[in-house]
């Protein structure tokens, strides 16, 4: 424990925090029943799974759904309870890649030389927002934490037009007139490169991105005076045309339509049956908030089922006298 307070893990490991969690919920009584998969309601209203043995249907008072979205196919989270929904007719808008990659048209060269090398300390702009971090340059694009922060509103522009230009500042915490000062020095008989690395820092990665972006302007990048040179470092104008796909993302946007729950996270058209987490449509930030959105729903949803099963009238009582 660190002195803020804070706790820090000794090991890098997921494992054992499931082993203490598992243990923990068996030791509240809890029965977890593994390999069962949730096909929607029978005919009766039950709640319908295909397991093992064969089919299985429950009764249940009160039910949370808590599916996931899409992005994590290979652990279960594959959006499978999409359709489920429609034939429901609950309204779900369509899942999408969140906090993820996009695709950019690298050339051979770049993508050759480059693939998998970060970019740190960048800043990427668009639409009127800017977001500060680091990214990886892909085989095919772009990802990253600097790029997850905007995602949302570059994957709508793709969405509408088939392309979002973002710009991206090599050297966020440099004014542009500085960078020009700095490249105005003599740069004797060094490389531009080396010049760029020396004296701006620049890694290899974003010369090189500086390179591919001066291919459709009129002046080689060595050509360039000082001032356009550091126009172009503080905004290197980028073309994304697609996002990586959903399978690869963080997370997921889209889900169950929040005009489908009442206040207590029960969908409207199925009393008794919750739904929290990613299943709903919203997005947030990668990390702590995305992980504290999905806590916070599951909280609400199992206060929304207490509230459920406290207003329900037991045999041979009152609903009065039930609360």
């Amino acid at each position: 424990m660190g002195s803020s307070g804070r706790v820090f893990p000794k090991a890098l490991k997921t494992s054992p925090l499931l082993r203490a969690w598992l243990q923990r919920l068996d030791g509240l009584g809890v029965a977890l029943k593994p390999r069962q998969l949730w096909t929607g309601w029978d005919h009766d209203g039950a709640l319908a799974f295909a397991g093992p043995q064969g089919p299985v249907s429950v009764h249940a008072d009160a039910a949370v759904l808590a599916l996931g979205g899409a992005s994590w196919p290979r652990l279960g989270s594959d959006g499978g309870w999409v359709e489920v929904m429609r034939g429901a007719g609950i309204e779900v808008t369509p899942l999408a890649p969140a906090n993820c990659g996009f695709i950019a048209p690298w050339s051979d060269v770049f993508r050759r030389r480059f693939e998998g090398a970060p970019l740190k300390r960048i800043a990427l702009s668009f639409a009127g927002a800017r977001s500060r971090g680091e990214a990886i340059i892909t085989r095919d694009g772009l990802e990253g934490g600097a790029v997850y922060g905007l995602s949302a509103p570059l994957r709508e522009a793709i969405a509408a037009c088939g392309e979002a230009i973002v710009s991206i500042d090599l050297r966020p915490d440099l004014a542009v007139t500085a960078l020009a000062q700095r490249l105005g020095a003599p740069r004797g008989k060094q490389s531009l490169a080396t010049f760029l690395r020396k004296t701006l820092a620049l890694a290899p990665a974003a010369i090189g991105l500086l390179q591919e972006a001066a291919a459709g302007q009129p002046l080689r990048l060595s050509a360039m005076p000082p001032a356009l040179l550091a126009a172009l470092i503080k905004a290197v104008s980028m073309r994304l045309t697609d996002t990586a796909p959903l399978a690869g993302a963080i997370s997921t946007a889209g889900g169950i339509a929040f005009s489908e729950i009442d206040e207590r996270f029960m969908l409207r058209g199925r009393p008794g049956v919750f739904v929290a987490g990613e299943m709903l449509d919203w997005e947030a930030p990668t990390g702590g908030y995305l992980l504290q959105a999905a806590f916070a729903t599951g909280a609400a949803a199992a206060r929304g089922v207490l509230a459920w099963l406290g207003d329900r009238p037991g045999p041979g009582a009152t609903a009065a006298s039930q609360r």
